[in-house]
């Protein structure tokens, strides 16, 4: 919470759609509140969040749409699973660094305060675990970089890879 991962997959969403092309961002607030609306936080139910999302994921990839995937994964082992659903071509791990104590900086919701005072259990950076990525194809620094140069620095990554075309004008 509060590295920029949903903030950056709704710019690029953005400028992909101005290019033409057909995307669709998941992140926490539309998959949790419906298809994962029975899951909690723990490690299973957090393995579980990231299985259904890839499967979907995958879905929208098959019917040619760019899947945008915002969301905390803190085991590498769940990437793993979900990096493994599709062709490799189709799976991209961008990996949104971004230190602490800018996430929690940006924390609008109270959640690390809430973690820190021991409300919430299992709470990713606070009382859970997170496996920084050891194969990320691409790495923006969203607790340094402005939004709009990470969004830059994505998407000539995706250009690169055939994923966008040509030059966006955004």
């Amino acid at each position: 919470s509060g590295s920029g991962k949903s903030t950056l997959a709704h710019a690029v969403e953005e400028r992909l759609h101005a290019l033409g092309c057909h995307s669709f961002v998941f992140d926490g607030d539309n998959v949790r509140h419906g298809l994962c609306g029975d899951l909690g936080f723990s490690v299973h139910d957090r393995e579980e969040n990231i299985r259904r999302i890839g499967e979907m994921a995958k879905l929208f990839v098959e019917a040619g749409v760019i899947a945008l995937t915002a969301f905390i994964s803190p085991f590498a082992r769940d990437r793993e699973r979900v990096r493994h659903l599709v062709a490799a071509a189709d799976f991209i791990e961008i990996y949104c660094r971004c230190p602490l104590d800018v996430c929690e900086s940006r924390d609008t919701k109270g959640l690390y305060r809430r973690a820190r005072a021991g409300a919430i259990a299992e709470f990713t950076g606070i009382s859970s675990p997170y496996e920084a990525p050891k194969t990320a194809e691409l790495i923006v620094d969203t607790g340094k970089d402005q939004l709009s140069a990470c969004t830059d620095q994505v998407m000539a990554f995706l250009r690169q890879r055939g994923v966008a075309p040509g030059h966006d004008h955004a």
